[in-house]
């Protein structure tokens, strides 16, 4: 079947037209991600994902997060406007190039004093931690071998009544073309059949973009 595009291009501009729209700062960073690095500038998030993050965290009433997965900051930016002025995102990722973007925009977003960057593998980082860390909320969008680990890492210190929130899981449709047999369609293949059976959560795999999972800590 091949590479899917769930959304048709006009009725993705009439979603995002939508949404909550854009202020100029995640303007400039989009911009200037997609110059800066324009191989990799479809890593970033799309704008109505980013406010449907900001909207989640909102809802849970997080105050400590994380992310598996910078990039040049705009999901961070998301989720950190979500949480209330002394809240928390811990934010994983292992490219000092790209989080040198992402650090001066939080700047500008005055969000410096909410984010703790640490450039290691994020597998590094989530083992390191207490085991009862307590997190609210926490957003997985980073190398996709990696989803089943930064998963089992993660259930175990969110809060009861916390969420987890997988990026892509749906991989262009590959997930259900047997054809792809790549180290991270399998990868995500797995975690998506280790979410749902696990009897720690309940989750609901939704249609945006490349596909979302949520999956709430019972």
């Amino acid at each position: 079947m091949g590479v899917v595009d769930i959304l048709a291009p006009d009725l993705s501009d009439y979603l995002v037209a939508h949404s909550s729209p854009a202020d100029d700062l995640l303007r400039e960073l989009a911009a200037e991600t997609a110059a800066a690095f324009p191989d990799s500038a479809p890593m970033q998030i799309s704008h109505d994902e980013g406010e449907f993050l900001t909207m989640l965290v909102r809802l849970v009433g997080a105050r400590r997060a994380v992310e598996v997965g910078v990039f040049t900051g705009y999901s961070s930016i998301c989720v950190a406007r979500g949480l209330p002025a002394d809240g928390h995102l811990l934010a994983c990722d292992v490219s000092d190039e790209w989080t040198s973007v992402a650090r001066r925009y939080w700047a500008r977003a005055g969000l410096t004093d909410r984010i703790d960057l640490r450039i290691a593998p994020a597998l590094d980082t989530l083992r390191a931690l207490p085991a009862d860390a307590g997190f609210d909320f926490a957003f997985i969008d980073a190398d996709k071998a990696g989803y089943p680990d930064y998963y089992a890492e993660l259930v175990p210190r969110l809060r009861p009544g916390g969420l987890i929130v997988l990026d892509n899981v749906l991989r262009g449709g590959r997930v259900v073309d047997a054809a792809y047999q790549d180290e991270a369609t399998v990868a995500i293949r797995r975690v998506n059949d280790i979410v749902v059976a696990d009897d720690r959560v309940d989750c609901a795999m939704l249609p945006v973009r490349d596909g979302v999972t949520l999956a709430r800590k019972r």
